[in-house]
């Protein structure tokens, strides 16, 4: 039922947790020599979340290492003006996504209320 009254939106919020999730650990180790940077391709995610993969799965199949525009000595590839950026995108998507859901939930909850 849930599938049908909020569509993708669902399955997008999911995978957008987890993208900030990634995006996070990003710049927590923008100083960890060696560490490289990942990113959580949503439009791969989501396909395989919609196509019945349960969303970890979707999410770790999506997950890209991020090739540096400028490498650093120490191995490390996060940019952090790129991850700052990515994160807050994904996080305007995701607030949008949960008012949809928000306003559905209270869509439905008036309709049962009989409002």
């Amino acid at each position: 039922m849930s599938e049908g009254l909020f569509g993708i939106h669902g399955a997008a919020l999911e995978i957008r947790s987890q993208r900030m999730s990634v995006l996070g650990s990003n710049i927590a180790n923008a100083a960890t020599p060696g560490y490289k940077a990942r990113d959580v391709d949503f439009g791969s995610a989501l396909q395989a979340r919609l196509g019945g993969v349960e969303a970890e799965r979707a999410s770790e199949g999506a997950v890209k290492y991020r090739i540096p525009t400028m490498a650093s000595l120490d191995g490390n590839t996060v940019e952090m003006a790129t991850e700052q950026t990515a994160f807050a995108e994904n996080a305007v998507a995701y607030t949008a996504t949960l008012n949809f859901l928000r306003g559905r939930v209270e869509t439905v909850t008036r309709a049962i209320r009989g409002e």
